[in-house]
């Protein structure tokens, strides 16, 4: 698609800030009005528009879907939203370890065992950890005090929150990311690989998957970034 704009602003309005380009308000992709909660998100969003030569690349919107995202799928069913991101705390990466006499196993209690033991002091539960493959579920008083905290973000945190989930297959790593005192969020990152780091290690690199995995680190400190713009 050619570039069809010349300026792009922002501008504050009721229920939040919006982007414009040569005045006219831009919408979701399902025809709502993408209003953005932060002003900083605003001018995010009006950056990426700005930055676009004269073809536009879809590739160069880090934000926009996600603003997308929460306004047309979180907005219209949080409850949904919510299922689907307790449905990765069942299937935690990090609650799922090797057999105790392999030596993937320490690795993963040097690396997830500090992640998930903060994570419990941070919200006061109690996860279950596995060995092998077989599937255990979490205590149910867990899943209440997660789903209670979900209960109380906004659309825009959840947006991302979703991301960061299904990117790490682990609520544990998203929640994690949305702590503030977090200063850099892909060691996180890096700790939800570990599993693919290990396997790359022990029996060598292959070029696709390695330019996969950097793609969805990308993606990743996108949706990190943009729970931090939109956070009032």
């Amino acid at each position: 698609m050619k570039r069809f704009y010349k300026d792009v602003s922002v501008e504050p309005t009721e229920g939040g800030y919006r982007v414009l380009l040569d005045g006219r308000p831009i919408k979701t992709q399902m025809g709502k009005p993408q209003l953005v909660p932060t002003e900083t998100l605003a001018h995010a969003l009006a950056a990426e528009w700005a930055e676009q030569d004269e073809e536009i690349d879809p590739r160069m919107f880090l934000f926009r879907d996600h603003v997308d995202f929460a306004i047309d799928i979180v907005g219209e069913n949080r409850d949904d939203t919510i299922v689907k991101l307790l449905a990765f705390a069942e299937t935690d990466t990090l609650c799922y370890r090797a057999d105790p006499d392999e030596p993937l196993y320490r690795r993963q209690q040097e690396d997830w065992e500090p992640l998930l033991c903060r994570l419990e002091d941070m919200y006061g539960v109690a996860f279950q950890r596995i060995s092998g493959v077989m599937h255990k579920s979490q205590p149910p008083e867990t899943i209440a005090t997660l789903k209670a905290h979900l209960e109380q973000l906004d659309a825009f945190a959840l947006a991302g929150m979703t991301a960061l989930a299904s990117l790490s297959a682990s609520l544990a790593i998203a929640l994690l990311a949305d702590d503030e005192a977090v200063n850099d969020p892909m060691l996180l990152w890096r700790d939800a690989n570990l599993e693919e780091e290990w396997q790359a290690h022990q029996w060598g690199r292959e070029e696709e998957a390695e330019e996969r995995r950097r793609k969805k680190g990308d993606e990743f400190s996108a949706a990190h970034t943009f729970m931090l713009l939109a956070r009032n």
